[in-house]
């Protein structure tokens, strides 16, 4: 049997790492511990006090609302997923219907809520919550709203001024 490349390559830089390691620490001395182990403390705690966000998550509302306005015998579907919550399942909405949801960010800051959206023909996946694009816009009620239309999705941060971020196709 024949182990492959890069197998071996980490198992050689693991062998090599911990015998650096093994002949590092026990010549380091005391002090010098005591000051790495103080500056990691002091980072941590300078981390969670002032930026808490970032070392313990935002919270946000997300809202997906049916927009249409006249679509009562069909209902507009959607199907959301999130790499944090995992299947978050399906709903059927009305006109007027919404379907929203509480999440918060995590430390490595790459949240991410998909959603897979239906009505009649067409279909449509969309972002409806990505750290790097929403972090900023959602701000400062922390409050993610879309609508969807006849004619496409539409955002806003207020649910009072509505902007459209894309069409169905």
């Amino acid at each position: 049997m024949r182990i492959p490349t890069t197998a071996l390559i980490v198992l050689e830089f693991r062998l090599w790492w911990k015998k650096r390691l093994h002949h590092y620490l026990p010549n380091m001395k005391i002090a010098t511990r005591v000051l790495i182990m103080f500056c990691v403390a002091v980072g941590i705690i300078f981390m969670s006090v002032y930026q808490p966000e970032h070392f313990f998550g935002m919270e946000y509302e997300v809202r997906v609302i049916n927009g249409f306005s006249n679509n009562s015998s069909l209902p507009l579907v959607i199907w959301c997923i999130s790499q944090q919550d995992g299947d978050m399942g399906g709903r059927a909405l009305q006109e007027g219907d919404d379907f929203g949801w509480r999440l918060k960010t995590n430390i490595w800051g790459n949240s991410h809520y998909l959603c897979t959206l239906k009505w009649d023909a067409k279909r449509r996946s969309f972002d409806a919550f990505k750290v790097p694009r929403d972090s900023q816009r959602c701000a400062p009620l922390k409050k993610c709203s879309w609508l969807v239309k006849e004619d496409g999705f539409y955002f806003s941060s207020d649910e009072v001024n509505w902007k459209k971020d894309f069409s169905w196709y």
